[in-house]
């Protein structure tokens, strides 16, 4: 259950009354009990409501959008196409750019949840699974595993993984290598590692995984894709997203390995600034348009009824979009 006002008095060891001063900010308090309050509304992920109280029961018409930060090219279109058709539905949104911070991810849903937004789509994993389960507002989950009873939308990541890996292989590729984003065991996109695996296996080949995290700085992801280009001598790479696909080219270019003569990458995303500008790029398409619809239709199922069943698992096709850098 979601954190009350009395709950935060109790841990603070004080009044509800001067709870609640410390948040309308009224009232001669001194610091030390100021910082009780908020040190105990942090550990219970308490959210006040700012609201007026005329709202209760009522839609606000807004929703949360938390993701790790436009700059990407696909987190940049999802977010465009969620606000597109949530528009379309008479829905205003409430961007948040989580930049994998776990407390700039906790305070944003605390502000969230004080302007009583009708539900949240979240496409980051910063904060644990306790802290979600408290939430009482619908929640949509974009690739990530959150909480037990919050739904996922993703592509076929399993399946995507082995497309990317046998296109490599048909094209006589044996020193295969996956540059992966973090291992994390729940996530769905864990199963791109798997389906990379599997076909390894089955082709009998060795396998070679580097983790380049999202939150690893670009001048270390540099850095290690020059090492592996340099000394581990690859004849394929499957990137698990685009961007790193894109370092990888120009690594090759600046220690003069030719693609796809020597090289062959594939990436993972699709976007379509991706397929606009750089053309050449194979990569495993997801589809954008289709995941934003599918979250929206079930984020909006839940905020009109409460006691909706949906299923905890939803995975759409991906295709692969051959290229130069893969076919020459």
């Amino acid at each position: 259950m979601m954190a009350k006002l009395a709950d935060v008095a109790a841990l603070a060891g004080v009044s509800i009354t001067t709870v609640s001063r410390v948040i309308n900010n009224y009232g001669s308090l001194s610091e030390k009990t100021k910082q009780k309050v908020f040190a105990a509304m942090r550990e219970l992920n308490y959210a006040p409501n700012m609201s007026a109280r005329s709202l209760q029961g009522k839609q606000t018409k807004l929703i949360g959008l938390i993701f790790p930060g436009v700059a990407n090219p696909f987190f940049g279109e999802m977010v465009q196409t969620l606000e597109d058709l949530l528009f379309e539905k008479d829905y205003r949104v409430i961007l948040c750019n989580s930049v994998n911070n776990a407390e700039k991810e906790r305070e944003y849903v605390r502000m969230l949840l004080a302007n009583q937004v009708d539900g949240i789509i979240t496409g980051t994993h910063n904060m644990t699974i306790k802290e979600y389960e408290q939430i009482e507002a619908p929640i949509v989950s974009f690739d990530r595993h959150i909480a037990a009873n919050i739904p996922i939308v993703s592509s076929d990541n399993f399946n995507g993984g082995q497309m990317a890996t046998q296109a490599l292989i048909r094209t006589g590729a044996k020193h295969v290598w996956l540059l992966a984003g973090a291992n994390r065991p729940l996530s769905p996109t864990n199963k791109r590692l798997f389906g990379y695996q599997t076909v390894m296996k089955a082709n009998r080949l060795p396998e070679h995984v580097l983790e380049l995290p999202f939150s690893m700085q670009t001048e270390l992801k540099w850095a290690k894709i020059r090492e592996v280009l340099a000394h581990e001598h690859p004849d394929g790479i499957f990137a698990s997203d685009d961007l790193t696909a894109m370092m990888v080219l120009e690594v090759a270019r600046q220690l003069g390995i030719s693609v796809p003569e020597q090289l062959r990458v594939v990436g993972y995303d699709g976007s379509q600034l991706i397929r606009n500008y750089f053309p050449d790029l194979a990569t495993v398409m997801q589809p954008i348009s289709a995941l934003c619809a599918l979250m929206v239709d079930l984020l909006l199922k839940q905020i009109n009824d409460p006691k909706a069943t949906v299923e905890t698992q939803y995975e759409l096709p991906v295709e692969l979009k051959a290229g130069r850098t893969l076919l020459g």
